[in-house]
């Protein structure tokens, strides 16, 4: 199976204590990278992305604990504005670049978070005209992200003329404020998936954070690094979510937007994207269509079945399709990594914008991705409306990692019978002994005889050191005529074929091999003949003749008949089978070297034990 992608969070500058402004602080996120497998959103891609986001600053002054609506109080608003903007006009007319201290920039942010909050855009362009460069990039994020809440035309005009302003007046971070805002627009379009408080969704996403982070591997310092970033970044998402909800008067849950809402908020995107023209290029989209796409393997849990399909994510489409008619050209490996982490409804929205806008997507390797990891939900979305056929490929790995509900899914939809076969001798080689019990009835035994020494070498080729799922294969008798189980292995043990591994051979040649029978028969005529020399010249105070012959014929061979029992399967090893078949013949049971099952001898040993010490054979 490939590697994923790896998600490494980079260094960070933040200062915590400041309530928003120092929140707009730039932060990158690497992913690609080839060291690790701690998983952002880009699969196999050897560059970074640089994605910037907000850390968990607060996106309003002060809230009241009481108050279920916006806080941001206007007056305050404007009685505050008056005297520090005159002091940063002045700071302009001095001739200077335009260059706020740290304190300034923090108080003209909280003040214009308040004014777009509350839609006062005359009073928000008047802030923009005293804000320096980096002032004015912080700017473009915030009215930005405040577009996917939008819900009047007056509000889309408003908004629209700010971010034209804020730009003219010399904004020129189109890239940060691109993939801040797609994030956030991912995460808002999610959260409507239920009716769910904020609060509720946050541990939502923090146990689909740990589970993603858990199903990969690398440095445990370093996933948690990253984890707790990634979770940051989601955190201030929501919080953002949340006070603008408030604002709306939702009571901290997500209004669900109406077809011309959603119209509105797509129109304003429209808008900065045609502002930005060719400062935005190929490779902002690429990164933005990563940054739009992550969420939802965050939230895969929380989706409805149909979310794809109905008006809470046709947000998310019209974003998505925009990065795409810009130069976005990762779909289809967001594809794959939404289909590693079955995060179903991404899959069929990707699936639906490669459709309409003419583009592949790798539906097989797709399919190979969720079978790995077991995502049924997945896995039929991709079969049934990706049109996804090669199951071969699919179905091996899943049963030579042991994924038992994935190999019965492949199943149950109709395998062929070689595709049932080579799966058998993946988990086989992998020592899969439950997948292989499951396997093997459903491969036909033509093929298996066909097959069968093939089957054995490449599983002994690819063992990996344990030879448990051959083991398992001969004991189960899986030709289904004993003769010819042994006669394979008889082959392989005398094989000088450089294929076979010399682990396989060694393996048969001791156990199950025509020798190992006869070595058997040996080793069992010697144990007998010990047995009569106690009988005759042993000096225990306990007479051995004394003792009723049931009971001697326990001491004599309870320790054979146990270790064929625990053994299991239908048939036992030549070396077992050959000390057995020599046991029952001093017991006076004949020339048994034919009798080619363990149920016969072993049937034939339990008659000559004492009852108490015969347990229900598993044999046969």
């Amino acid at each position: 199976m490939e590697k994923g992608s790896e998600f490494v969070v980079g260094s960070e500058n933040m200062h915590l204590e400041e309530p928003w402004f120092t929140g707009m602080d730039t932060e990158e996120t690497e992913m690609g990278q080839p060291n690790s497998e701690i998983q952002g959103f880009r699969l196999e891609r050897g560059e970074a992305s640089n994605m910037v986001f907000s850390t968990e600053a607060p996106l309003v002054i002060k809230e009241s604990p009481t108050s279920g609506s916006c806080s941001c109080s206007l007056k305050k608003i404007k009685s505050t504005v008056a005297p520090k903007g005159s002091e940063f006009c002045q700071k302009d007319k001095s001739g200077h670049d335009k260059k706020l201290s740290r304190q300034y920039r923090i108080e003209l942010g909280q003040l214009f978070q308040g004014t777009v909050s509350s839609h006062d855009w005359e009073l928000a362009e008047s802030l923009i005209l005293s804000a320096d460069p980096q002032t004015l990039n912080d700017a473009l994020c915030v009215t930005l992200d405040a577009i996917w809440f939008l819900s009047t035309q007056q509000e889309l005009y408003g908004i629209t003329d700010l971010i034209k302003k804020i730009i003219a007046n010399g904004a020129y971070d189109f890239t940060r404020a691109a993939l801040r805002t797609s994030f956030l627009a991912s995460c808002v379009s999610a959260c409507q998936s239920r009716t769910m408080s904020l609060a509720d969704t946050v541990t939502v996403m923090a146990q689909r954070l740990r589970e993603r982070l858990q199903e990969c591997h690398g440095d445990e310092v370093l996933k948690a690094e990253a984890g707790a970033k990634v979770q940051k970044y989601t955190e201030w998402a929501l919080k953002c979510i949340g006070s603008h909800s408030r604002c709306q008067g939702s009571n901290d849950r997500v209004n669900h937007c109406s077809a011309i809402e959603i119209q509105l908020q797509l129109t304003a995107f429209k808008t900065f994207l045609d502002l930005a023209g060719n400062q935005l290029t190929g490779k902002d989209f690429t990164e933005a269509f990563d940054a739009a796409c992550f969420p939802f393997t965050l939230f895969s849990s929380s989706f409805d079945a149909g979310w794809a399909s109905g008006i809470s994510a046709t947000v998310i489409q019209g974003l998505l399709d925009m990065l795409v008619e810009g130069g976005a050209d990762n779909v289809n490996q967001c594809f794959l990594e939404a289909s590693r982490f079955g995060s179903t409804e991404l899959v069929r929205i990707l699936l639906q914008i490669a459709q309409r806008n003419g583009l592949d997507v790798d539906v097989d390797l797709a399919l190979g991705f969720a079978s790995h990891y077991c995502k049924i939900g997945t896995m039929e979305c991709l079969v049934e409306e990706g049109n996804a056929m090669a199951f071969l490929g699919p179905l091996m790995r899943a049963a030579e990692r042991g994924c038992m509900q994935a190999v019965q899914w492949f199943v149950k939809r109709g395998c062929r019978d070689m595709a049932l076969c080579l799966a058998l001798t993946a988990a086989t080689s992998s020592s899969q002994v439950g997948g292989a019990a499951y396997l093997l009835p459903h491969v036909p035994k033509h093929v298996l005889t066909a097959h069968s020494i093939e089957i054995l070498k490449a599983a002994g080729e690819r063992s990996g050191g344990s030879l448990d799922g051959v083991a398992f294969l001969l004991h189960s008798d899986f030709l289904g005529d004993a003769a010819a189980t042994y006669a394979v292995a008889d082959s392989i043990a005398k094989s000088d074929d450089e294929a076979v591994a010399p682990e396989l051979r060694a393996f048969v040649q001791e156990h199950w091999s025509e020798a190992a029978f006869l070595d058997g028969l040996k080793q069992g005529q010697e144990h007998y003949m010990k047995l009569m020399r106690i009988l005759k010249r042993g000096e225990s105070p306990i007479c051995l003749r004394d003792l009723p012959a049931p009971l001697r014929v326990g001491i004599a061979y309870i320790p054979l008949y146990r270790e064929c029992v625990e053994v299991g399967g239908r048939l036992l090893s030549q070396r077992l089978r050959g000390q057995l078949v020599e046991a029952v013949r001093m017991l006076g049971g004949g020339s048994l070297e034919e009798v080619s099952q363990g149920r016969e001898l072993l049937a034939t040993l339990e008659h000559h034990l004492p009852p108490f010490l015969v347990r229900a054979p598993s044999v046969g």
